[in-house]
């Protein structure tokens, strides 16, 4: 096959694909949707853990470097 042809043919089947509209159930894909939401086990919380407990428990155990280098320099 010619590249004239090839190039035809690829544009014929770009345009295909561009142009495709499946038919589609929405009612049956709301019902999917709607199932999947209310049966979530992941909430907003589980994806990251509290560390708010954690987060100035040992500040004040050790002096910071910058601290350090002000005061014996």
């Amino acid at each position: 096959m010619g590249r004239g042809r090839q190039k035809a043919k690829a544009t014929k089947q770009a345009r295909d694909i561009k142009y495709y509209s499946p038919n589609t159930d929405y009612a049956a894909l709301q019902r999917e949707l709607g199932a999947s939401s209310s049966h979530s086990h992941h909430d907003a919380d589980d994806l990251e853990p509290d560390y708010s407990d954690y987060e100035d428990k040992y500040a004040d155990q050790f002096e910071d470097d910058d601290e350090e280098s002000r005061q014996t320099g």
